[in-house]
This record gives C-alpha cells, sequence and structure tokens, in this order.
C-alpha cells in the first residue's frame, strides 16, 4: 500500500515510517523540514520524500498523488506547552488536508488525536477529567487546537477504561493494524497502553 505519513520527523513520526517500511508499504513523507528524518530513512527506495507546508494545497495535492491512505502523526509540539499558536493551525491544517483528500480521492485518514476531543459516547473517567482541565488551562492555544480538530474529524473515542499512557510504538501498531484491518472506519477510538 502506498501511505502519505504526517509528521513523519518526530519522534512519533519516525516509529510510523520505520514500521510502515518494515511492513512493506511505499512511504510518501511530506514534511516541512525532511532532512529531520534519519538517514536511513531518507536513503530507503520504499521512502518518497515531498517538501512542503500544511498550508500549500498544491504541495499536498501533488504529495497525495496515488496514495492509499494518509496516516497522521500531527499534534501540538509537548515541548511547547502553553506556546502552540493560536488561531488552531492544526484544525486550518486538517481542513485543507481533508479537502485535497477527496480532490485526490483519498479516503482513508488515521491521525493522532488526544482525550481533549470530546464524545457523546465516551465514558467519564475522573483521571482523564483531570488530565483534560490541566491540559486546557495551561496549555490552552494547544487545546483548543485539538478540541477543533476533533470537530474536523469526527468519531467514537473512549470507552472510560483508559490509561493516560501510549506509548509511541503502541500508537504505531494501532494505526499500522487499523490500516490492514480497517476496524475503526469513521471512528476516533482512545487508544492507550496498559
Amino acid at each position: 500500500m502506498r501511505v502519505l505519513i504526517l509528521g513523519a520527523t518526530g519522534g512519533i513520526g519516525v516509529l510510523l515510517v520505520e514500521r510502515a517500511v518494515a511492513d512493506g508499504h511505499t512511504v510518501v513523507v511530506y514534511a516541512r523540514s525532511p532532512e529531520k528524518l534519519p538517514e536511513n530513512l531518507r536513503d530507503s527506495s520504499q521512502v518518497l520524500i515531498r517538501k512542503g507546508q500544511l498550508t500549500d494545497a498544491e504541495a499536498l495535492s501533488d504529495a497525495l498523488q496515488n496514495v492509499d491512505a494518509v496516516l497522521s502523526a500531527l499534534g501540538p509540539a509537548v515541548s511547547r506547552g502553553p506556546f502552540h499558536p493560536k488561531g488552531e493551525p492544526l484544525a486550518h491544517a486538517y481542513s485543507l488536508i481533508i479537502r485535497v483528500m477527496k480532490e485526490r480521492g483519498v479516503t482513508r485518514l488515521i491521525a493522532l488525536g488526544t482525550p481533549s476531543i470530546k464524545d457523546p459516547h465516551d465514558k467519564f473517567s475522573l483521571t482523564m477529567s483531570t488530565l483534560v482541565t490541566g491540559v486546557s488551562t495551561f496549555a490552552h492555544t494547544a487545546y483548543k487546537d485539538i478540541v477543533a480538530i476533533g470537530e474536523t474529524i469526527f468519531g467514537y473515542v473512549g470507552d472510560g477504561r483508559t490509561t493516560t499512557c501510549l506509548t509511541r510504538i503502541a500508537f504505531v501498531a494501532f494505526v499500522l493494524r487499523e490500516l490492514a484491518e480497517r476496524e475503526w472506519v469513521k471512528a476516533r477510538p482512545l487508544v492507550t497502553s496498559p
């Protein structure tokens, strides 16, 4: 399968590219700084690199040519915390990504989110509620962006029996399993590690 990976130069993204390549997928990396990708991945015959911004519809369209699915590890940088830019830049990027995907006939998007994205099916969890309240308070602009992403990409999130931990490798394993099995189509599962 040919997949476009967004957020490929971050910690989760690099693991996602590595695992997708190991699983035999052709990977299109769309990144503003593709030089951050490890050299072994940049040199892989299974990895195609497309440099671009998340605001560039033409470059996104070119990168999406002949792609079967988009896998996204995009999210606010934890290190920036309360300094995440105002104006929901990631939510706006997802709106553009989805529009260009539709234009290109790409129907699958598997994206990273957080428990800040609410769904009517969610069960109450005091731990998650406390965590989300903390993020909303101390990293408000990042919280607003994540909530706006949830309004752009919709589905079911959680069952109330989750933890507050998700290892990078567990996320990568879930995404690639979902790519093959299609269990959570048009849904938002809340994935956590035990």
